[in-house]
């Protein structure tokens, strides 16, 4: 039996994963501040739960870290979300209406992905450190911000209805937006 030798991605298979990631995280980022802007401002200290986070600490940390890991891409350096999560600044300056951060959110998320857009297949191939844990290709990690958004997104939108709000259509319709095809 031969061992298969894997080969390191190539530039143009990195091209290829960020044109087809970048549209889907358009979609996503779309679908993220709907949940993000359903938050009633009033119920904002919410949740489940005692060990879970409220309701407005989770909205700011799906914003924060969505914008930061695709800057962080887009940049080749994780080291800016790094300093800022390290030194706890990273939701300092967000807008606390809901509403307000959503905006901030699809507007900082898809101007990342605007810079993502014009990198080129090498730095689409270098290798970013994440805090020691990973180290991959900068397109990899599209994959998992957006991985990153839909867990999060999820356990928010979870919180909802429970709070009183109305859940946004995601995938498809809720009760509260039904899916009109």
């Amino acid at each position: 039996m031969t061992t298969a030798v894997q080969s390191a991605p190539t530039t143009e298979f990195a091209i290829g994963f960020r044109e087809m990631m970048v549209p889907q995280l358009e979609k996503e980022i779309a679908t993220t501040k709907r949940v993000l802007a359903a938050i009633p401002d009033d119920k904002s200290s919410w949740k489940p739960e005692p060990n879970s986070r409220c309701a407005a600490e989770l909205a700011k940390h799906i914003a924060s870290v969505d914008v930061a890991f695709l800057e962080g891409i887009a940049a080749g350096s994780f080291a800016k979300m790094m300093d800022s999560e390290q030194a706890g600044t990273s939701t300092k300056g967000l807008p606390a209406a809901h509403k307000e951060l959503a905006n901030w959110y699809e507007k900082n998320a898809n101007a990342a992905l605007g810079k993502i857009r014009k990198m080129s297949g090498e730095q689409l191939t270098k290798v970013i450190d994440f805090y020691g844990a990973f180290q991959l290709p900068a397109f990899a990690y599209l994959l998992f911000v957006n991985n990153h958004s839909i867990h999060h997104r999820g356990q928010l939108a979870a919180y909802l209805r429970p709070m009183g709000a109305k859940v946004p259509n995601i995938y498809g319709g809720s009760f509260d937006e039904p899916w009109q095809g």
